[in-house]
């Protein structure tokens, strides 16, 4: 059973962009609970998906050898945020949106697109600090799209030094990618490590 670490009710419209950064520097990250306030989850264990060990199914490596994508980083970031919060029930409110676009202004949120005949088709966005990546949401509009960019985001964290991909919890999506669950301890002190070396994405 997962265990959350100070789980605090926050009105969103009060979070700024530097508590946002402390707040994954000490291993929590926000999720809306209405469009107004905001939950921060640090559980236990935490997921992360090891970068050696990651699973990319041979139909997205097909996809990838045939070009069927054009795979861009930080190509649209707004849109990229907006489609991963156009669903039913999203955890990423407006006040959410706002504070990783200026995440994003300042070099520290980026996306990985996937475009097909000009039309952005899939995507995600995380958070980099250090050698950690927080993956935080992805969205497909075409089969695979998004998985695409991933397999392109964990090349890319390896070639630039990254140690540290977290996906925050397990899911059956985040497991068949590779995810695994590990004691909140042993994260944390996994974290350190990736927060003290100087990564550019």
């Amino acid at each position: 059973m997962t265990a959350l670490y100070h789980l605090m009710p926050q009105p969103s419209r009060l979070i700024t962009a530097e508590q946002l950064l402390q707040a994954y520097r000490v291993g929590f990250f926000p999720m809306a609970e209405t469009d107004h306030i905001v939950l921060w989850h640090s559980p236990d264990p935490r997921a992360i998906i090891p970068l050696d060990h990651v699973h990319i199914a041979r139909s997205v490596r097909v996809l990838i050898k045939k070009g069927v994508f054009t795979v861009r980083r930080n190509g649209d970031f707004e849109k990229v945020i907006h489609a991963c919060a156009d669903r039913p029930h999203t955890w990423i409110s407006r006040d959410l949106i706002r504070l990783y676009c200026t995440l994003h202004e300042w070099g520290f949120a980026h996306s990985v697109e996937a475009w097909q005949d000009g039309q952005l088709v899939g995507g995600l966005y995380g958070v980099a600090i250090g050698g950690a990546f927080f993956g935080e949401s992805m969205f497909s509009r075409v089969s695979n799209a998004s998985k695409v960019c991933f397999a392109h985001l964990v090349e890319h964290l390896r070639n630039r030094g990254f140690i540290l991909l977290d996906s925050q919890y397990a899911n059956p999506f985040t497991i068949s990618l590779g995810a695994i669950e590990i004691p909140r301890r042993q994260y944390l002190v996994k974290l350190t490590e990736a927060l003290a070396l100087e990564c550019t994405f």
